[in-house]
């Protein structure tokens, strides 16, 4: 059947067809030859990174980087601190996108038109970065759980999705669980909220891979280390490591020497914390992905 269709495409949708997938096939490379190179760098050893030869395959074969990573506690507190932060942040993103959502869904609703207002202005317009961390402040949040969660939870274009999507499934299902006695907590809990998992999947997914890639709020208002979230660990690692690289350079002594001694390259090291760090993420998209394929057009319907 592809080879009888192949036929029957004109010349120009033939010569579409090469070029687009020769396209595809150098993004590809260029999107997974980097990911490749640092999980081969993370578990090659010292002579074969100090030498420059490592490509995608590893070469001298060793998991002494990971040895060195995971035994810093501070990775598995990172770990769990992410976790925490990922699970609530992305449960009240879309709790309370939904509940905003729903409401301007409904022709009857009198402030309709000044809360899509509202919402719109704060697209264009925000704080800073000062008056938040003063805000921040004054809210008692600075170095708290809650701080790396309520800040940014919700957006005014997820709530224009949400409304996009709940106005696109039919109001007669509303209309009917009404005439039942349903309030309309009950029917986004019951009828809109079921009939909307790939939009919830999708954006549950951005909001994990949002806060999984964050580091700079904590950066600013986390001073426990024991808080600091897996990337903040992550950044710390590689500026320590490339600070004492500097410093080896200068021939000044630093903590860092015992890895030399131990023929554990730096840079491995680097690499190692990398793969650490993404690979859950790696892991949990191909979940997502059914929902994901079906989410990304959520954008493109009129609404």
């Amino acid at each position: 059947m592809l080879i009888k269709s192949w036929k029957r495409e004109s010349f120009g949708s033939k010569v579409f067809d090469v070029v687009n997938v020769t396209f595809m096939i150098i993004l590809m490379v260029i999107f997974v030859y980097p990911v490749l190179n640092v999980i081969a760098i993370s578990f090659s050893d010292y002579q074969s990174i100090a030498k420059g030869t490592v490509t995608i395959f590893p070469q001298g074969f060793t998991v002494s980087s990971y040895t060195y990573v995971l035994k810093d506690k501070m990775v598995y507190y990172g770990y769990g601190n992410t976790i925490a932060y990922a699970a609530v942040y992305t449960l009240l993103n879309l709790l309370l996108t939904s509940l905003i959502a729903y409401p301007l869904t409904k022709k009857d609703f009198v402030g309709s038109k000044f809360v899509t207002v509202f919402l719109t202005i704060t697209m264009f317009f925000n704080g800073g970065l000062i008056p938040t961390y003063l805000l921040m402040r004054d809210l008692k949040l600075l170095d708290t759980f809650w701080v790396m969660v309520i800040p940014g939870t919700v957006s005014a274009y997820n709530c224009f999705i949400f409304r996009t999507f709940f106005n696109n499934i039919p109001h007669e299902l509303s209309e009917s669980a009404y005439l039942d006695g349903a309030s309309d907590y009950r029917i986004l809990a019951q009828i809109i909220l079921p009939l909307s998992k790939p939009l919830l999947a999708t954006f549950a997914l951005f909001a994990i891979v949002w806060v999984w890639n964050s580091w700079f709020n904590a950066l600013l208002y986390l001073n426990d280390q024991y808080k600091y979230p897996l990337q903040l660990i992550l950044r710390n690692y590689l500026f320590v490591i490339d600070n004492n690289q500097l410093q080896q350079q200068a021939g000044v002594a630093t903590s860092v020497n015992p890895l030399m001694q131990r023929k554990i390259d730096p840079k491995g090291v680097r690499m190692a914390m990398v793969v650490v760090t993404m690979f859950p993420i790696m892991m949990a998209y191909p979940y997502f992905q059914k929902y994901f394929m079906k989410g990304v057009m959520i954008g493109a319907i009129k609404g």
